[in-house]
């Protein structure tokens, strides 16, 4: 083998290594953007069913139990966390408009983004949007001073970074340039 055939070869693993590194963080971005998004529709349904026996058989005196099942709905919609929402309405850096603008809009931009980075649509441009919202995310938890949730955000905009490093790797794309 020759020095320029193992350069070679050498370079084309590299490329392939990042074409693969791309992929992992384009998938783990994409179904973290759109599970969080659908996560935002959902809620909780409390329905009364007959306490069985040990037989599985309903509890001759007629007992019911409370089951709780996870639901998804337009009607379980909330873009801002419910525990959050009190926080952020009496923060005075937060214009009240905002917070209606952010809260209708972030469950509908996440799982937009989420499947437009799934399915390689302009992914720079959609991981560009993805770290502009983790960003936003953050200033909302800065001023409640949620370090936690602010240690995990910017995980995600490293995250993001490394994959607008990468994206000139890019396969299976709609728009690769973009």
């Amino acid at each position: 083998m020759t020095a320029d055939s193992s350069s070679s070869s050498s370079a084309s693993q590299a490329a392939l290594a990042n074409t693969f590194a791309f992929i992992v963080l384009r998938v783990w971005l994409g179904f973290r953007s759109l599970f969080t998004g659908l996560e935002k529709y959902a809620g909780k349904v409390t329905e009364q069913q007959p306490l069985l026996d040990e037989f599985g058989d309903p509890d001759i005196n007629g007992a019911m139990v409370s089951v709780n099942h996870k639901v998804y709905g337009f009607d379980h919609y909330h873009g801002i966390p419910p525990p959050l929402a009190g926080k952020f309405a009496e923060e005075p850096l937060l214009p009240a408009w905002s917070l209606g603008i952010y809260d209708t809009l972030l469950g509908p931009a996440l799982i937009l983004f989420g499947l437009t980075l799934l399915l390689g649509i302009a992914p720079r441009i959609t991981l560009f949007a993805q770290g502009l919202i983790y960003c936003s995310l953050s200033v909302g938890l800065i001023l409640l001073n949620e370090s936690g949730g602010i240690a995990w955000l910017a995980i995600h905009a490293l995250l993001v970074v490394a994959a607008l490093r990468l994206v000139h790797h890019a396969r299976f794309s709609i728009f690769p340039r973009w």
